[in-house]
């Protein structure tokens, strides 16, 4: 059996966003292999229908990650989709990710996601999982300018509207202010 996973890039201002596909074999005995698709693809015009806005008090990665979840079930919430639950397990690949980006040790993208999912994949049976990451700077609410972001973009809207039931999100923010985000979406078993 076959699992998919979905990725699509775009490229804004000071705000860029990604996400990807990867289908991996969910026999534990047969490795992940992985196809990227790197080509930037314009933001769409049309605004959103169901605008999403929580003020932040605070932007400490910890808030920002909590605001991203808020605001991505309360999306889904609005289309009759049930929420996903914070796996704090799943949020400790996307914040290493995101902490990974922000010292320059990968660049910006989706380098290491198969190692995430299989990492995933020791404590968590899945069936399908998908990543959105963005980068942002110069925001009052970066948090909600990335979910914005996502929820323009037809792939990144693609996973906060699939079928999972699981999520991870982990934020860091670099010395010279920008934020990186990554979020993982599963379904497992």
């Amino acid at each position: 059996m076959m699992i998919r996973f979905i990725f699509t890039s775009i490229a804004l201002s000071s705000v860029v966003l990604t996400a990807g596909v990867v289908e991996v074999s969910a026999n534990a005995e047969s490795p992940i292999s992985a196809t990227k698709s790197s080509s930037l693809v314009p933001l769409p015009a049309a605004s959103m229908t169901n605008p999403i806005y929580i003020a932040q008090s605070t932007t400490t990665p910890a808030s920002l990650e909590q605001a991203v979840h808020t605001q991505v079930n309360q999306y889904r919430g609005s289309l009759g989709l049930p929420p996903l639950a914070l796996d704090s397990r799943i949020s400790t690949q996307a914040r290493t990710h995101s902490q990974n980006m922000a010292n320059g040790v990968v660049p910006f993208s989706h380098n290491g996601f198969q190692a995430r999912i299989q990492a995933i994949a020791k404590v968590i049976t899945l069936r399908a999982a998908a990543e959105n990451v963005a980068y942002n700077q110069g925001y009052n609410d970066p948090a909600t300018q990335a979910v914005q972001g996502w929820l323009k973009s037809t792939g990144h809207l693609t996973n906060i509207k699939g079928n999972y039931n699981l999520t991870g999100i982990g934020i860091a923010k670099n010395s010279q202010g920008k934020y990186y985000f990554t979020q993982i979406f599963i379904r497992s078993n």
